[in-house]
């Protein structure tokens, strides 16, 4: 089997209204479809970001893999990352990661197996939590609470809120409320995007600690591993962190610290399937649990094909008026607080054209 064709359609929507963290603002949902065809009529799907310099990168790389075997992941792989040509982190590695998805999905359609049962196949239904908790045009602290209220209503077992826009003080205020509003057998984390310098982030760790907060996750800035250890020796708080880190490299890196309990790489970013596998492993012998950041459409069959898998990040339709309508299959949050892993071969994110047409950019 043989890559023929490369196809990259990017699409772009507007939210109901802007959605806020510690440090930026988003007003529209951007998504990046790659498609590859082989010579034996099987496409793989790969989905992506549409950020300056990950489209082009992606364009350069499906040019190199034309020709190849899909089933060879590791060689095309180690074509793609080529530090001294294209870089080793960020951009380059996403793009290299939505590749990875597309030869995954072939794989996997290959066997007729979804993938999670390909890659190994640890369970079919993943706990979740349900992320929200934004700053938000007109939303005050009412409002705050009926909003965290309301996803446990619907089923949520755990639930994130976002922090570090306010003064530590007037964060931790927030996190009383939406604790009270949720009450004490749901999991509550709290995410501040990297908008802490060091000192603030123990002062706001000590002003929740009587709150029962399960992890407070990316405190400081990515690179700031030994803030990350000051904080971890000073707040009585499990650190989460990992969605702005990249190949297992970067994990390694991480995960000497020993500052962070719970990891959290994205495999849209991280170097694709391939590398989640392997930082997941590295993981495991560590003794420590997988969250992956980010959509869950794209982590369900990843973190239903390992052990170490903790919980899914959810996000709800409240953020996303395509909310349903972006794939051809998608899960929704059980009675129990799980979701389902879908059943169909390949890696589950085969787009919903019709409804994406409208939005398409490029």
């Amino acid at each position: 089997m043989k890559i023929i064709k490369a196809e990259i359609t990017y699409y772009r929507w507007p939210r109901p209204q802007p959605i806020t963290n510690g440090l930026h603002t988003y007003t529209d949902v951007t998504l990046g479809v790659v498609k590859l065809h082989t010579d034996e009529g099987v496409t793989g799907i790969g989905i992506s970001g549409a950020k300056p310099g990950e489209k082009e990168l992606i364009a350069t790389f499906c040019e190199q893999i034309i020709g190849m075997n899909p089933f060879m992941s590791e060689a095309i792989w180690k074509k793609l990352w080529n530090p001294k040509i294209s870089g080793r982190r960020g951009m380059e590695t996403r793009a290299l990661s939505a590749i990875d998805f597309a030869l995954w999905d072939i794989k996997a359609k290959v066997a007729n197996l979804p993938l999670y049962v390909l890659l190994g196949g640890a369970r079919e239904r993943i706990p979740t939590y349900v992320t929200g908790g934004y700053y938000t045009p007109g939303k005050g602290l009412d409002g705050l609470g009926e909003e965290m209220a309301g996803y446990v209503s619907r089923g949520a077992r755990a639930v994130k809120m976002k922090v570090g826009a306010l003064s530590p003080r007037d964060d931790a205020a927030r996190v009383k409320l939406v604790r009270e509003a949720i009450g004490p057998d749901v999991k509550l984390m709290v995410d501040a995007n990297c908008a802490y310098t060091y000192y603030d982030a123990i002062s706001f760790g000590r002003f929740v600690a009587d709150y029962d907060v399960f992890w407070f996750e990316e405190p400081v800035q990515p690179d700031d591993y030994e803030g990350m250890k000051k904080i971890a020796a000073a707040v009585p708080v499990t650190l989460a962190s990992g969605e702005n880190e990249y190949t297992k490299h970067g994990f390694r890196d991480l995960i000497a610290t020993q500052a962070v309990g719970i990891l959290q790489p994205d495999a849209r970013y991280t170097g694709g399937i391939t590398e989640f596998m392997k930082i997941a492993a590295l993981a495991q012998a560590h003794g420590l649990d997988i969250c992956p950041h980010g959509d869950q459409q794209t982590h369900l069959h990843l973190l239903a094909a390992i052990p170490n898998g903790l919980m899914i990040e959810f996000y709800p339709k409240e953020f996303d008026p395509m909310w349903g309508r972006v794939y051809l299959n998608t899960p929704d949050i059980n009675d129990d607080g799980t979701v389902t892993v879908p059943g169909v071969p390949g890696n589950g994110c085969e787009p919903n054209e019709k409804e994406l047409q409208k939005y398409k950019v490029a």
